[in-house]
């Protein structure tokens, strides 16, 4: 397992905590997250869900099929999140969170549930999400579904950076 270096305050102490992670593929988010659930966070992460349910063949599935079932998957998580956010329980959302719009919604559904958020967005250059990208392709796991360059780069052109959201910056290498 990767060594991660996390900010000293997310020790998994706070109550109705929710760190929500922000970047693009290959940018450590579900390292990150991984990290954090060993300290006492309950992880959501819809890949791993989908991937659960459909393994590898999620590559296979018509995009109309695997958009439905990602879409369950995530209601399904918004549900666990509300659960988890009621009993108070910090928590660490695997999510690309790549659309302020999405951010927002968040952000105020766990403040509206007397809760706090921290977003944490990690950031790498583009030949670093290479690098890793093509690295984790071999792992199949969850979390090394193929991105191939064409794809980041439309993941990159579509990203919206947040900037001045309250965002904490981590810088990946």
């Amino acid at each position: 397992m990767e060594e991660v270096d996390l900010l000293p305050h997310l020790d998994g102490s706070e109550r109705g905590l929710v760190v929500m992670m922000c970047g693009l593929p290959g940018s450590g988010k579900s390292t990150y997250a991984q990290a954090l659930e060993r300290r006492g966070y309950s992880r959501l992460s819809i890949d791993e869900v989908v991937w659960a349910r459909v393994g590898r063949d999620a590559a296979d599935l018509d995009p109309a099929v695997y958009e439905q079932l990602k879409s369950a998957v995530e209601q399904e998580l918004w549900d666990e999140l509300i659960r988890l956010m009621e009993a108070k329980l910090p928590i660490v959302i695997d999510y690309s969170f790549w659309s302020r719009a999405t951010r927002n919604r968040y952000k105020a559904a766990i403040e509206s549930h007397g809760c706090r958020w921290e977003l944490i967005r990690l950031k790498a250059d583009l030949a670093t999400l290479r690098r890793r990208l093509t690295a984790r392709s071999r792992r199949g796991d969850a979390n090394s579904v193929t991105v191939c360059d064409d794809l980041l780069g439309r993941y990159v052109t579509d990203f919206e950076e947040p900037v001045g959201e309250g965002e904490r910056v981590i810088v990946q290498e």
